[in-house]
């Protein structure tokens, strides 16, 4: 059995009303997963486009893991902001980020909101 020559396919793509056509100048593809991205370099892309209306990506190209740094976002409390503001005789923006500075420690934030009122 011989195989199909790229005209040949595309008619009998085209019969089953699929549609592919390339990306041109795509310099990387992204994937982020949960724990680690994939990263693939100057790749080669195909979207194939079903009767359906479903989209499939092809992705050609060397792929490389990389982890992903985890970013925590601190949620400061505005009770607590009230409280350091109060204590130390700032504005709530300075109370606000001392305790991010301090990390959400209310002790810390006041301390060191006193430590730079004395230095």
């Amino acid at each position: 059995m011989r195989g199909l020559s790229p005209r040949e396919l595309r008619r009998l793509m085209k019969r089953l009303g699929m549609e592919m056509k390339p990306i041109e100048n795509v310099s990387r593809v992204i994937i982020e997963a949960e724990d680690r991205n994939y990263i693939v370099e100057n790749p080669q892309v195909l979207v194939m486009t079903m009767r359906t209306g479903d989209t499939v990506v092809q992705v050609f190209g060397k792929i490389r893991e990389e982890k992903r740094e985890e970013k925590r976002v601190l949620e400061i409390p505005e009770e607590d902001v009230d409280l350091v503001a109060s204590q130390t005789g700032v504005s709530k923006e300075e109370a606000r980020k001392a305790l991010i500075e301090a990390e959400g420690d209310i002790a810390a934030a006041i301390l060191l909101l006193e430590a730079r009122k004395e230095g």
